[in-house]
Parts: structure tokens; C-alpha cells; sequence
């Protein structure tokens, strides 16, 4: 079937349940960024594979909401679909919603699954759709319609070891209820599936790129309650569990479970994560919280032993990224690499590495123009083969189970322009501008972000996408509460902590041209103290060398040479020993000093 011949399959059980518009996020009852194949129905509908959008529906109009990363993406996919693309001005904003409060007549009915909504989306739908006089209703409808969709997922649960952790299950539970007390409530109700995967020291296969596994948890003072699919996990998890005091329920019976929760009980739930659905399972004589959740906080802050982890999985990630780089040097001139074979050796030299279980996201394998395209995907429709000229761009991670990655470079293949060279020297002025950053404690992440885009901005140029997220340890590639920017995961409050892993990754992209980014994870770390209060700065973790070729070495000055030199002595001094003598040859060539002529 067609976008169009599905579209209209949608219309017809619209007009047999009497809904003017149908709103279909591109989430799941769990509000997660990336999805299991059964919620993608948005994907199924429009054709559309972006990780962010939203499409609705009405008798004349079909429309799709992204942001400008997917702009390019989206205008190819929606091709020939009769979907309406919408660019978002404000990436992550509600812009949507206020299309159908302004275009919709009074007393329409707009109909969407409550469970992919959550409380803060609703509340926001609720408030413009009621001064309009607009209905909502909860329905399944585009699910309902959607003819191939998959089942959940069946994948097995596993344990996460405390030699990787750092932290048992009982004492991330003692730290939790110790907060719940503070905030003088009986439960926190968790959603979020990386949260309930770090809480109780789980890991499962139900999303790709991210090992977690659909569940719901509600934590008290004196008992734990999962919900999740039980085949899922072996009998001696089960047991090791209850033995943690964990009890262990089905997936689909968090709504009998909630619904006897004793009257005016407290219960603290992230507007950000919790369904509308789900809330309305509570008894009405409780009492909701609406708070950050407390397990994300926590687990943002890796402690020493997920440090020490994270400290080695950029070495196993480096040296697989020096293989990787040293095939691509040697095969460009053959004229047989593609981006998509790119991304296939990648994976490839990183599964030689021990502890690797997948990709952290799909490569970003762009080049010249594809490069532009920040969430660009290399399909073998779209591939393109690389020739021994202009700018190639990658970014990738990998999943170990003692650490994520994710990492960006952008390399010239050939001799670069001027212009080239200025703009990616502009991006990485930025960049070391944030990793040599010294800050107060408390400091929050966006109060950051300017001194990242300065050198762009002087130049009157810039880029779209925020310049930083956190990381989760074999968790999601993108996890709050801190960020450079905004994002979905972001929450504007929160101050950066030691021990707060983060992406430093500012941008340029000259459309159907090329893309530039240069990206390593940074650690927060203590600096010292002063009259003035303790202050903080940021190690760079990531391990690999940055394109010296591509500098213009006069937009430099001593600081930021001085810096890259000491990093590069850093990769080399900490990738070597691993490394044969041919690699060991290349990567010297590769972090060799730079000078000012």
C-alpha cells in the first residue's frame, strides 16, 4: 500500500467513529526517543524514519511535524505521499497542537492514543483545544488501522553485573526511597524505560540501538513492583529479584495493580515521561507529584566504577575507529566504498572489540552533501560511493556493557577549499572552547552552549541542533537531565555534576554541500575551590585524532594548539599499546604536533 492508500484507509474508520483529525506521535507508551517496530506507526503511514515528528490527520489534510535536522530527510521520504511537510521554527516545541486549535472548527473531534501522550503534552492539548472548544477522545484508531503491524517484542531480559554498575540493586533502591522521603511521598511511578533498566540493573533487547525492555515500576517505602512481559526473564532472575525484594508483575496489569494503591497515597510522576493513559489508572483520591523523576538524576551521575568503565570503552571504541580509518584510507582509491559500507566496517572492527553488543544509533555516514543532513541515514537508495575528494562525515556509537559511545569526525578525503577549512576550524574553536570551559558549581548546561557557537556566530554563521547530551553506561545514547541546548531529554534546572557524562558537539552545514561536526564525550570533573565556591571543568573521554589537515592553523591561537596537541598525545600515549605497528605508524602520523607558521 501507499501513503495515500493508507492515509485514506485511516479515513474511513475516522469517519465511522466519528473523529475529524487523528494526532499520531512518533513515540511509544513509554515516551521514548527511539522505539520498538510495533509503535512506528507514524513511519508505517508516511514513510517517514526520523527519530522525532508528529503527523495528523483530518478528512483534507495530512501533515508532518520535524525539526530542522530531519528537513532534508523528510522533504525526500514524504515525496509523492500526500503529507504536508511542516518545519518546526523551535525544535521539540508543541507547534502541532496550535495548528489545530487555529484550523480546526469548534466542537471537532481530535482523537489520539492517551498512552502516547504524556502528562505535560496533554495538559498543554488541554488547555489550547478547550478554548477552542475542541473534543479529544482516546483511540487506538492508528494502530487499528495499521494492517502489518509487528508484535511487542519477545527479547530475553539479562542482569546487569555490579562489577559494571558500580551500584547493587538494593542500594539504588535505599538512595530513591531516601529521596522519596525527603519529598514526602509514598511512591515514584516510573515510565522511563532506561530509568527502570538502571533501577533495577537490567538490560533487554526490545529497542533497537538502546538495551532496554518495555516495563513499568513503582517504587514505595517498603516494596518494589515491575511490570513487565515475566517470560521475558529466567526463573533465577525472577528469584534473584524477589530476593531484592523486587516483585515481579505482567506488563499489562500496571493498571489493576495501580488502581488499588490505598487512598490519598503520594505519588511522584515526571511529567515528561508518564502517559496521560497511565495517570488515569491512579484512584482519584491520590495525590500526583509532578516532579523530575528522582532515578533520572541519579543515573546521570556515573559513580567510580562506571568511570573507570567508561575510561577503558574509549580505548576498545578508539582502536576499532583507527581500523576503521585505516580501511578507509587504503580503499578509497579503489572506487568500491560506499557510505553504507562504511558503516558496515565500522560495526565490524568494533565487534572485535570484547563487551560490544550493537550500534548506540545508526551510523551517520555523510558525504559532501549527505553530510548536510544532520540525522542522515545512508539507505542503499540514498548510498553514494566515496572518491578521493571533499569532506566525509561519521558519526557513530557502539554499545559495551561497560559503556556507550558516540563520537563524530569529520575528515577530508581530498585537498579542502578555503572555505572549508575556515568553517571547520570555526567548529573546532568551538569545541575546544567548551572542553577547556571552567565553571561555578551549579552552572547549567545551556548557560554553556554560547562559547561553543562564538566563533560560528562571529562569522554570522550557525547550526541547528543543540551542541550537547548527556550519555547513559550501556543505556541510552541520549539521556537527561543535562545538555548543551534543549532536546527531549533535557531539563533546563538541572546543573551540571561531577560525574555527568556529555556530548561536546558543535556543527556547520552548507545544504547539499557539506556537513562538518566534531564530537567527543565529556566528563564533568572537579576543578577546584576558591572564596568563590567550587568550581568544575570537563575531561574529554572520547579517543581519537581530529583532521589536522582540515585546519587553518592562523584562525588558531596558542591555547587552542597547545590543547589539541595535548590531546592528541593523550589518544596516542592511551591507544597505542593496543595497537600493531602499522596501526601504531598510522595514528602517529595522524596526532603529530601542530605548529603556527
Amino acid at each position: 500500500m501507499t501513503s495515500k492508500e493508507k492515509i485514506n484507509s485511516l479515513r474511513a474508520k475516522m469517519a465511522s467513529e466519528n473523529l475529524d483529525a487523528v494526532l499520531i506521535p512518533l513515540t511509544d507508551p513509554h515516551q521514548s526517543e527511539y522505539i520498538g517496530a510495533a509503535w512506528k506507526a507514524l513511519e508505517w503511514y508516511s514513510g517517514f524514519s526520523g527519530s522525532a515528528g508528529n503527523m495528523i490527520v483530518t478528512q483534507h489534510f495530512a501533515g508532518l511535524w520535524t525539526d530542522s535536522r530531519y528537513f532534508l530527510q523528510a522533504e525526500d521520504q514524504l515525496a509523492e505521499s500526500g503529507i504536508e511537510l511542516m518545519k518546526l521554527k523551535k525544535a521539540h516545541a508543541p507547534e502541532h497542537l496550535k495548528w489545530m486549535a487555529d484550523n480546526l472548527p469548534a466542537e471537532n473531534s481530535v482523537g489520539f492514543d492517551f498512552r502516547l501522550i504524556s502528562i505535560a503534552q496533554f495538559k498543554q492539548m488541554r488547555t489550547l483545544f478547550s478554548d477552542k472548544g475542541i473534543l479529544i477522545a482516546d483511540t487506538k484508531i492508528a494502530f487499528d488501522a495499521w494492517s502489518t503491524r509487528p508484535p511487542l517484542s519477545s527479547e530475553p531480559i539479562e542482569d546487569h553485573p555490579v562489577k559494571f554498575a558500580g551500584k547493587s540493586r538494593k542500594e539504588k533502591l535505599s538512595k530513591i526511597r531516601a529521596q522519596l522521603k525527603n519529598k514526602q511521598s509514598d511512591y515514584q511511578l516510573l515510565s522511563a524505560l532506561d530509568e527502570i533498566a538502571w533501577t533495577f540493573n537490567l538490560r533487554g533487547n526490545d529497542v533497537k540501538f538502546n538495551p532496554v525492555f518495555l516495563s513499568y515500576a513503582l517504587i514505595g517505602h517498603y516494596e518494589s513492583k515491575l511490570f513487565v512481559q515475566k517470560d521475558k526473564l529466567s526463573e533465577d532472575l525472577i528469584k534473584t529479584l524477589e530476593a531484592d525484594g523486587i516483585t515481579v508483575y505482567p506488563y499489562k496489569a500496571v493498571d489493576i495493580v495501580l488502581d488499588d494503591l490505598p487512598h490519598e497515597a503520594k505519588i511522584l510522576v515526571d511529567p515528561s515521561s508518564i502517559s496521560a493513559w497511565l495517570t488515569q489508572q491512579v484512584p482519584l483520591a491520590c495525590e500526583l507529584f509532578k516532579d523530575m523523576s528522582i532515578i533520572r538524576q541519579l543515573k546521570s551521575v556515573k559513580n567510580e566504577v562506571e568511570i573507570s568503565h567508561i575510561r577503558n570503552v574509549m580505548v576498545k571504541d578508539g582502536v576499532a575507529l583507527v581500523k576503521l580509518y585505516m580501511w578507509l584510507e587504503k580503499n578509497l582509491p579503489s572506487g568500491m566504498v560506499t557510505e553504507v559500507e562504511v558503516g558496515k566496517k565500522l560495526d565490524a572492527f568494533r565487534s572485535q572489540q570484547e563487551g560490544y553488543r550493537g550500534e548506540s544509533f545508526a551510523a551517520i555516514a555523510g558525504y559532501q552533501g549527505h553530510g548536510a543532513i544532520v540525522h542522515y541515514r545512508a539507505t542503499p537508495s540514498t548510498d553514494v560511493t566515496l572518491t578521493p575528494n571533499g569532506i566525509f562525515l561519521l558519526d557513530s556509537g557502539g554499545q559495551y556493557v561497560d559503556g556507550t559511545t558516540d563520537i563524530t569526525r569529520t575528515i577530508a578525503l581530498g585537498e579542502p577549499t578555503k572555505e572549508e577549512k575556515k568553517h571547520y576550524t570555526l567548529v573546532l574553536k568551538g569545541h575546544i572552547a567548551l572542553a577547556t570551559c571552567v565553571f561555578p558549581e551549579g552552572t547549567k548546561g545551556f548557560q554553556l552552549e554560547a562559547m561553543a557557537r562564538r566563533p560560528l556566530w562571529s562569522a554570522f554563521r550557525n547550526y541547528g541542533h543543540g551542541t550537547g547530551h548527556g550519555v547513559g553506561f550501556f543505556l541510552n545514547v541520549h539521556e537527561g537531565p543535562q545538555s548543551f541546548g534543549t532536546g527531549r531529554t533535557a531539563h533546563p534546572a538541572s546543573g551540571l555534576v561531577p560525574g555527568m557524562l556529555t556530548s561536546n558537539e558543535p556543527g556547520y552545514y552548507e545544504t547539499g554541500v557539506y556537513g562538518i561536526r566534531i564530537e567527543n564525550l565529556i566528563l564533568t570533573v572537579n576543578a577546584g575551590e576558591s572564596t568563590y565556591g567550587n568550581f568544575l571543568k570537563f575531561e574529554s573521554v572520547t579517543l581519537f585524532p581530529i583532521d589536522t589537515s582540515l585546519i587553518e592553523l592562523s584562525l588558531l591561537d596558542h591555547e587552542e594548539i597547545t590543547w589539541l596537541n595535548d590531546y592528541h598525545s593523550k589518544v596516542f600515549e592511551l591507544l597505542s599499546p593496543r595497537l600493531d605497528n602499522a596501526e601504531n605508524e598510522w595514528l602517529k602520523s595522524k596526532t603529530k604536533p601542530v605548529f603556527l607558521a
